[in-house]
């Protein structure tokens, strides 16, 4: 897959991650898609290097879906834990 099916693949799968864990995000929507493509892309690191899973060139393989989406709610959940509390 290229770097815009990556791109393409975050924006999604940061929507099924803020869809997974909704509240309010300190970032809003801009932060919210910009943690769903970066955990898109650790998540699909993430699988190929240590889980022995290679993310196959085909968007449509569920193991690159659950790659992205478990990388964004990953990053989501830390994005919250370290800068949730600095909005009142």
């Amino acid at each position: 897959m290229g770097v815009i099916s990556w791109i393409v693949l975050g924006l999604l799968a940061g929507a099924v991650a803020k869809l997974l864990l909704p509240g309010r995000d300190p970032g809003g929507f801009i932060g919210t898609t910009v943690i769903g493509i970066a955990g898109a892309f650790i998540g699909g690191w993430l699988s190929a290097r240590y889980l022995d899973r290679p993310i196959v060139n085909d968007f449509y393989d569920g193991a690159t879906w659950a790659a992205a989406i478990g990388g964004s709610l990953v990053l989501l959940i830390a994005y919250r834990v370290l800068f949730g509390h600095s909005r009142r």
